[in-house]
């Protein structure tokens, strides 16, 4: 009996040993995961459509697609390889215009040339244009200005442009960061009137708040990451915005105008996402 007993409590005590390394083993792959995920959720990029009218928009405008890319943040926490996996995504989609909207690198100025190369490869058929961002002004505005040249994307900081497609045209255009720049939205909307469509770059969506003209139909943001962290029932605990959540991420109506805002591709310190997965946004004008 006392052989019995003793290989009884014996094996229950081994059974008892071995659920609880179960359980220490199981909460440790947990927290091992919740300490991993948004690392691997930074470099998680999906594609994100949207379709949104614009006011005026020729009949031959109906249907074209945009390509929308803000906060590449190339730097010590977005290597290249990354940016061109974005750039061959992009491409994939065939897009009629692609949009720019700031922040393309993080720390260095160093970082410029190597990613306006990469940004160089980008393909439409109507043209690719962009603004620069509070972090591009901040490393340097002159080399970032020189690198969207060689990589012949139009800067379109106070000004714009005329695209045409068919017997139709809209105007292209943006303003300089508000942080880091100034805005002269009367140069870049330049000769439009009441019955044209206006598209226009600003990097900061809170830019959106001073606008008053008409003419501008929808607007192109970045800068906010979507908060790059969202906790569950509460939001983003830092928005880089001085009203809140509301240009977090998405369409959003202004006191004027309307902008979308990107969550962007790439991430600033510190360098993870969670439940705010980059993106790579395809906008078609209806």
């Amino acid at each position: 009996m006392r052989v019995i007993r003793f290989e009884t409590a014996g094996m229950g005590a081994l059974v008892m040993d071995r659920r609880k390394f179960l359980r220490r083993a199981a909460w440790t792959s947990l927290g091992v995961g919740a300490g991993v995920y948004p690392f691997l959720e930074a470099k998680w990029c999906r594609l994100t459509r949207r379709t949104i009218a614009v006011p005026n928009l020729p009949p031959d405008f109906r249907g074209a697609t945009v390509a929308v890319l803000a906060d590449v943040h190339h730097g010590p926490f977005v290597p290249l390889a990354y940016v061109r996996r974005v750039v061959a995504m992009t491409n994939a989609l065939e897009p009629d215009l692609v949009f720019l909207v700031g922040d393309y690198v993080h720390r260095s100025p160093s970082y410029i040339a190597p990613v306006m190369a990469e940004l160089g490869r980008l393909r439409a058929g109507l043209g690719r244009f962009a603004v620069r961002g509070n972090h591009d002004n901040w490393e340097s505005a002159q080399l970032s200005k020189a690198g969207l040249v060689e990589a012949g994307i139009p800067d379109l900081d106070n000004t714009g442009v005329w695209v045409e497609r068919g017997r139709g045209r809209v105007r292209v255009c943006g303003v300089g960061d508000l942080w880091t720049d100034q805005q002269h939205l009367g140069s870049a909307v330049g000769d439009a009137t009441d019955a044209d469509a206006v598209l226009l770059l600003s990097h900061n969506p809170d830019f959106v708040e001073t606008i008053r003209d008409r003419r501008v139909g929808l607007v192109f943001s970045g800068h906010t990451h979507g908060g790059q962290v969202v906790v569950p029932g509460y939001g983003a605990p830092i928005v880089p915005s001085a009203f809140g959540q509301k240009y977090l991420h998405g369409l959003v109506q202004g006191p004027t105008a309307k902008v979308f805002v990107s969550r962007g591709v790439g991430t600033v310190s510190p360098p993870v996402r969670f439940l705010c997965r980059p993106e790579v946004v395809l906008i078609t004008l209806a």
